[in-house]
């Protein structure tokens, strides 16, 4: 069955109160309008139309080639943003799949539910029962028989109190719905085009109108606020935390996790409260990410421990490797099995090798570090000369002292040891001791300056 795929995305989201326009507000690190996108690929081969108005320019870049963009401009309600992208739409035996731009969580199993129960042939309302119901067109109904669809504005009293709604997603012969978009009339409260409107244009020349439900509101909710924007994250991120939890991902509180990006994990994984996961993550079986931490883009390998208040960004950490606390690997950083990376630790474009540790104020950049360095507290490679990136090169079994500065280029060969207090300029041969520090000086019966009496 041909597809087009009709995402409304105009609107202004006045009660947003920004300049950015609504769908591309964020849910879960993504757009409103990209979780649409996302999940209308699913769909399979099809047509994607994209209704564009407000801020019509960044929504177009943002939209991109996955879909083709028209402008409704001025905006004169659904219907009449449907009649712009009449033109685009193709093949006038498909099904036409209308969805809207600000209401992200609709799933794919729920879009395909309702182009089945289109099959080309009938107008297909996807409706939820909603105990406050305000602000949703109520459906109307004769028996089990929809027959059409009711503005809050435009609803009586009685009619008010209906709590079934249309959640604005609908699929429709597509000819058929080219007839009714171009027949709507502007005779309502707010002299608009109303989408809703055709439900009746189709009883009227005997086309069966079906209501098809919603899983549950989570699925249909819009966002017209910051507010809304606020619970719809809590409820994706909660939908994210089951679904890890169902597969046997340890959360302290699934209501402190966010997700916001692909998360990955394997058997017996633990994450405590307050992370924060970005881009794409990969977390191995039995490792432990502690309280607060923030990982973007990175793999954790097995057994590996991440202490709390830890930023990791691009980086690989090894098998049973210690991370942290307070702890931050940058991209570039790749770590061994059994690394010992510790508090106030920064490690960036540099690789360290099995059992390497650096535990404590540290800083290694564009360095690569030998299995079993030892790279002591309040040392640094200097990498920058103020033009250039330099790399520094610790081989095997070398120690280096605390309060160290190695400056880039250099080479410290195995098993050398750097004296703490030491500026490293030179290559260090294997198994030298590198000492380069001031004499200390003692000078007896010196005393400090004093402040001058107040007058």
């Amino acid at each position: 069955m041909a597809v087009n795929v009709i995402i409304m995305a105009a609107g202004k989201g006045t009660r947003m109160k920004s300049a950015l326009p609504k769908v591309l507000h964020r849910v879960g690190g993504r757009s409103l309008l990209q979780h649409v996108l996302d999940a209308a690929a699913g769909l399979g081969d099809k047509h994607t139309v994209v209704i564009v108005g407000h801020g019509a320019e960044a929504v177009a870049a943002a939209v991109g080639p996955a879909a083709t963009c028209v402008l409704q401009q001025p905006q004169l309600g659904t219907g009449h943003a449907v009649l712009q992208a009449v033109p685009a739409l193709v093949d006038a035996h498909a099904t036409t799949l209308i969805l809207n731009g600000d209401v992200p969580l609709t799933r794919t199993a729920t879009m395909a539910a309702l182009l089945q129960a289109c099959a080309g042939e009938r107008l297909a309302l996807l409706t939820v029962d909603l105990a406050d119901a305000t602000g949703y067109g109520r459906i109307l109904r004769n028996g089990d028989a929809v027959q059409g669809i009711v503005e809050h504005k435009d609803a009586t009293p009685e009619q008010r109190h209906i709590h079934e709604v249309y959640t604005g997603l609908m699929a429709a012969p597509t000819a058929a719905l080219k007839r009714w978009v171009q027949a709507l009339k502007n005779d309502n409260a707010q002299r608009e085009y109303y989408l809703t409107d055709i439900v009746a244009l189709a009883v009227a020349e005997g086309v069966p109108v079906v209501a098809c439900a919603a899983p549950d509101e989570t699925e249909v909710l819009g966002v017209n606020s910051p507010l809304q924007l606020a619970d719809l994250e809590r409820r994706f991120q909660r939908r994210q935390a089951e679904a890890l939890m169902d597969a046997g991902v340890r959360l302290a509180d699934p209501a402190r996790f966010d997700q916001r990006g692909t998360l990955q994990c394997g058997s017996d994984v633990e994450i405590d409260i307050g992370c924060i996961f970005e881009g794409a993550v990969q977390i191995g079986e039995g490792a432990h990410i502690g309280a607060h931490c923030v990982l973007r883009d990175a793999v954790i390998a097995a057994g590996a421990v991440v202490h709390p208040f830890t930023h990791i960004d691009g980086a690989q950490v090894g098998a049973g490797a210690l991370i942290g606390p307070f702890a931050r690997l940058r991209p570039g950083a790749v770590l061994g099995a059994e690394v010992h990376i510790g508090n106030f630790v920064e490690v960036k474009n540099s690789t360290l090798a099995d059992g390497a540790k650096a535990n404590h104020l540290a800083y290694l950049g564009d360095t690569t570090v030998g299995e079993r360095v030892n790279f002591g507290a309040g040392s640094i490679t200097a990498n920058y000369d103020g033009a250039n990136k330099h790399r520094t090169v610790i081989e095997a079994d070398v120690h280096v002292g605390s309060n160290c500065v190695l400056i880039a280029p250099l080479t410290i060969g195995a098993g050398a040891t750097i004296g703490g207090g030491s500026t490293i300029t030179k290559d260090v041969a294997p198994g030298q001791l590198a000492v380069g520090r001031g004499k200390q000086a003692a000078i007896s019966g010196w005393s400090r300056p004093k402040k001058a009496p107040k007058a």
